[in-house]
């Protein structure tokens, strides 16, 4: 399983506008080679570089295996969200408060659906997914602080 995006290289800055306080939009992503034996996708968007630890951003699940791209501000139907650590059950994007931080887009291939209710947190996702990960892949961007 591959993991890229239009919007930016891996290992390259997001656009501005993904930025939380900015236009808080999702970049777009592209999803390849997602195993035959895949029943649904799912997506842990994180900062490991933030303050208290990983800092999770943006959690998706039950994307449909057929998923290809995901557009900015756009997910396919069935698929659930979960809770951020900004407190919201959306994308929320970089919000370093200094200096470059790294943000990994991590993607997974699952051998089911997952029952794993709408406004999950992390925790709730990962134990859902324990047992279940057929594949993943990650893109990582980077993202400064104003005024870097």
């Amino acid at each position: 399983m591959r993991i890229a995006s239009p919007s930016f290289p891996n290992g390259q800055p997001l656009p501005r506008d993904c930025g939380y306080h900015q236009s808080n939009r999702s970049p777009e992503l592209l999803i390849t080679e997602i195993p035959a034996g895949a029943r649904s996708l799912a997506l842990i968007m994180d900062d490991p570089d933030a303050p208290g630890g990983a800092f999770v951003h943006w959690l998706v699940w039950n994307l449909p295996p057929a998923t290809t791209r995901l557009l900015p501000g756009k997910l396919p139907p069935g698929a659930r969200v979960g809770r951020n650590q900004f407190g919201n059950d959306r994308y929320d994007g970089p919000a370093p408060p200094s200096g470059i931080h790294h943000y990994f887009f991590r993607f997974f291939a699952l051998d089911e659906p997952l029952s794993v209710p709408t406004g999950a947190d992390r925790r709730a996702l990962e134990k859902g997914m324990k047992g279940h990960i057929l594949a993943e892949a990650a893109l990582m961007g980077t993202f400064a602080a104003s005024g870097h």
